[in-house]
């Protein structure tokens, strides 16, 4: 048994000792970027985007604050919920608090960012 064990070891050992030498690969060159049009809106790699609808429970128009309970917005992976976006405040006139809206957002990390509303 001890016979068997040691024979299969000294097999074993060469095996694994053969991928120590490789050399690490060499990262995939990067994609060219696309050239984006001066009136394209910049966004953050790691933004997503997505469309949602609810409705308006607070809102302050002039400093770009808005807040919305919202259904699912599948796109970004949030359920329905009550949160608070910002927002252009030119984006936000004619909104009021108890309107029914349909929206665009931007998400970076956990935070939103209406950029589109609009009243049903």
């Amino acid at each position: 048994m001890k016979k068997t064990v040691m024979i299969a070891a000294l097999m074993a050992l060469p095996i694994g000792l053969s991928g120590c030498d490789k050399k690490a690969e060499a990262p995939a060159a990067e994609a060219p970027k696309a050239e984006a049009s001066p009136d394209a809106m910049a966004m953050p790699a790691d933004a997503k985007t997505g469309k949602g609808s609810g409705s308006v429970t607070a809102i302050d128009a002039a400093a770009g604050k808005i807040t919305l309970d919202h259904g699912e917005i599948p796109a970004v992976g949030w359920p329905a919920m009550k949160m608070g976006f910002t927002s252009k405040p030119e984006l936000l006139t004619g909104i009021a608090v108890g309107d029914k809206v349909d929206f665009d957002v931007s998400v970076t990390g956990s935070a939103g960012e209406v950029t589109a509303i609009k009243k049903q």
